[in-house]
């Protein structure tokens, strides 16, 4: 009698495995071949799941984004039960913010993946849709955080803190919340003995104290 293959499982299998390769080596090192050997199965059971490179790697971009969206988006959901201006509520969005840098194991693997696939789409027009949508989507949750820290309500008006930005000056907040995140995130990818949580605490404090008009001690966990 066959055996039952769990194809969601299989599959995931594989995706996990590309992770691994990615992290370890590379995106450039991410063939069939490679991640057929790194799943311990033959290319012909990789190919029965994904039937091209492109078709694997677009599928395995799209699964980081979903972990990290996913995660963000939990963050988020916890955040809105909260007051801004509460310190309870800026410690929330610290831990937020915290989702999308390399604090751990798990996040370290996915922040490194996600930043390859990113890097990738510039040259890789299969992988362009995820980088947009990876994009949108927390550009959204950034543009949300700056207005409630700020206080405004996208027309410059609100408490607490500073005045709140306009609709324009939101966008560019929180394209620079974002690049400020990108950034600590690289530095922690490629120099972690000196970019510790402490110190991408310490540099989201100083970032967001622009927004918020204090500084509060708080960890990242």
């Amino acid at each position: 009698m066959p055996k039952f293959v769990d194809a969601a499982l299989r599959r995931q299998e594989v995706v996990e495995a590309v992770f691994r390769i990615i992290a370890a080596d590379g995106l450039e090192r991410a063939s069939l071949r490679e991640v057929a050997d790194e799943a311990e199965l033959a290319v012909g059971s990789v190919r029965h799941y994904f039937a091209s490179s492109e078709e694997l790697l677009a599928h395995a971009f799209g699964a980081v984004v979903d972990r990290i969206v996913g995660r963000l988006t939990a963050a988020d959901d916890r955040l809105e039960a909260l007051r801004p201006g509460t310190e309870e509520h800026y410690e929330a969005v610290v831990a937020l913010l915290g989702e999308l840098l390399p604090l751990d194991e798990e996040r370290a693997v996915d922040a490194c993946v996600w930043m390859a696939f990113k890097n990738a789409a510039r040259t890789k027009p299969f992988l362009a849709p995820e980088a947009d949508r990876s994009h949108r989507a927390v550009a959204a949750v950034m543009g949300r955080i700056v207005m409630e820290l700020s206080g405004g309500d996208g027309d410059g008006a609100g408490q607490p803190g500073p005045p709140g930005p306009d609709r324009q000056g939101l966008v560019t907040e929180a394209e620079r919340l974002l690049a400020t995140l990108d950034g600590l995130t690289m530095h922690a990818l490629l120099q972690p003995e000196w970019m510790t949580a402490q110190m991408c605490r310490d540099v989201l404090d100083a970032h967001l104290s622009g927004l918020t008009g204090r500084v509060p001690a708080i960890n990242l966990r």
